[in-house]
C-alpha cells in the first residue's frame, strides 16, 4: 500500500507517533511518504519504502502570515500524483485535515479519489480545536474525513463532547516498541552520573507548559526527599522551566533537582530511572508515562484524560486527583521506600506497557487502511 502520512515533525506526540507509526509500516512492506515542512525529528533513514517531501511556503509580501494549509494541500495533489499514492492519514486535526479535504476535491477534479484517515491527538481537540475561532474548520474536517480516529476513548468523549461529529470514532491507542528495550542498554556505572547508589531518581519529561503542572512535580519531590534520598530530573523545555527553577531555589533543593534541557538521552535517563511524575492538568493519552513504563519506570500521575486508560492505579502506579499534591507524595514515599514493593512496581509497569506494543497496534491501522480504501 502506497500511504501519505502528514504531522508535525517536532519532538511533540503527534509527531513522534506518526513518525513512528510510518516507519512500521515501511517494515512491514508499504510504502510510507511523510509529507511536512522540515523531515521529522524519529525518521533518521529514508530508505526505498520511505520517501519525505517537504513543504516549501513562499513568501510574499501580501501575506501577513504564510499560507501552510495552502502549500500543504497543493504539495499533498503532487505527490499523490507522482507516486501513486493510495490513502492519506493527517494526523492532528488542524490543519492537516483542513488542508488533506482541500487535497482530496482538487484530486477528485482530475478524476482521483482518494481517502483521508484523520487521527486526532489532543490539543487539536481540547486546547486549539475547541478555540471559538477554529471550531467550525475542526468541525467541517473531521466530518469530511473518510475514517477518524483517537488517541484514547477520553479524547474521543471529549471529541464529541466539544464538537457537532456526525462521524464514528474508532480508539487506536498510541504505542511504543517494546523489542527496543528488551536488553539493558546502559551500564551501571553510568548511573552514576545522575546519583549517588544510595539515591532514587525521580523523573518528569514534558514541554514544560502550564497544562504539565511542573510546580506539583517539584511540590511533590520536595515531600520525598524530606523522608529518603532521592535526586529529581527535570526533561524539557517550555515557559514554565523558569517558574519551577524560582521554586526549587525558594525550596532550597537546587543540589537535589537536575535542569536537563532538551535531551537526545531520554532512554538513558529513564533506564536508571526509580518513579516517574506526571501531574498534569489533562492529557490526552500520556505517551510520556508509557515510555517511562516500557522502562520498568512506575507512574504517579494525575487521573486525567487518557493517563487511567495508560496507568493502571495500584499496578503500574498510582493515580490522583490533579492538583493533589500530597496524595501523590503519599504514593511516590510508599513505593520508593520499600526495595520489594518497588521492584514489584517496576514488573508491572513494564506488563502493562507491553498491552501497547507496536505489534498489536499497527495492525488496527493497516485494518483501518483496507476498510477506507473499500469504501472510497
Amino acid at each position: 500500500m502506497k500511504i501519505a502520512i502528514v504531522c508535525y515533525p517536532t519532538f511533540g506526540g503527534s509527531g513522534v507517533v506518526a513518525t513512528e507509526l510510518g516507519l512500521a509500516l515501511s517494515r512491514r512492506g508499504h510504502e510510507v511518504h511523510f509529507v511536512t515542512y522540515k523531515q521529522p525529528v524519529r525518521l533518521e533513514t529514508i530508505s526505498s519504502h520511505i520517501r519525505f517531501h517537504e513543504v516549501n511556503v513562499p513568501e510574499y509580501p501580501l501575506f501577513h502570515y504564510q499560507p501552510y494549509e495552502l502549500a500543504l494541500s497543493s504539495k499533498l495533489v503532487n505527490v499523490v500524483k507522482n507516486y501513486g499514492i493510495e490513502l492519506l492519514h493527517v494526523h492532528y486535526a488542524i490543519p492537516h485535515a483542513y488542508a488533506g479535504y482541500m487535497a482530496k476535491k482538487m484530486l477528485e477534479e482530475e478524476g482521483i479519489n482518494i481517502p483521508m484517515v484523520t487521527t486526532l491527538h489532543g490539543t487539536d481537540i481540547t486546547l486549539v480545536g475547541n478555540h471559538p475561532f477554529y471550531k467550525p474548520a475542526v468541525t467541517f474536517s473531521i466530518n469530511n474525513s473518510d475514517l477518524v480516529t483517537s488517541v484514547s476513548d477520553s479524547l474521543k468523549e471529549d471529541t464529541l463532547k466539544f464538537f457537532d461529529i456526525r462521524k464514528e470514532i474508532e480508539v487506536i491507542p498510541n504505542f511504543i516498541d517494546v523489542s527496543k528495550f528488551e536488553k539493558k542498554a546502559f551500564t551501571d556505572c553510568q548511573r552514576e552520573l545522575m546519583a549517588h547508589d544510595d539515591e532514587k531518581i525521580i523523573t518528569h519529561v514534558s514541554n514544560f507548559r502550564k497544562v504539565k503542572r511542573v510546580e506539583d512535580v517539584v511540590k511533590i519531590f520536595f515531600e520525598v526527599q524530606k523522608n529518603l534520598k532521592a535526586r529529581l530530573m527535570m526533561v524539557g523545555e517550555g515557559p514554565e522551566r523558569v517558574v519551577a527553577e524560582k521554586l526549587v531555589r525558594d525550596l532550597k533543593i537546587q543540589d537535589r533537582v537536575l535542569f536537563l534541557g532538551q535531551s537526545n538521552e531520554i532512554d538513558k535517563i529513564l533506564c536508571f530511572s526509580d518513579l516517574f511524575l506526571l501531574p498534569s492538568e489533562t492529557e490526552s493519552f500520556g505517551l510520556a508515562a508509557l515510555e517511562a513504563m516500557v522502562q520498568s519506570v512506575p507512574v504517579i500521575s494525575s487521573n486525567t484524560g487518557g493517563l487511567p486508560e495508560v496507568n493502571v492505579g495500584g499496578f503500574s502506579g498510582y493515580l490522583h486527583d490533579v492538583g493533589d499534591v500530597d496524595g501523590m507524595s503519599r504514593s511516590a514515599i510508599s513505593i520508593l521506600e520499600n526495595q520489594d514493593k518497588l521492584m514489584k512496581f517496576k514488573k508491572q509497569a513494564r506488563e502493562a506497557a507491553e498491552k501497547f506494543d507496536i505489534n498489536n497496534i499497527v495492525p488496527m491501522y493497516e485494518e483501518l487502511y483496507q476498510k477506507a480504501l473499500i469504501n472510497a
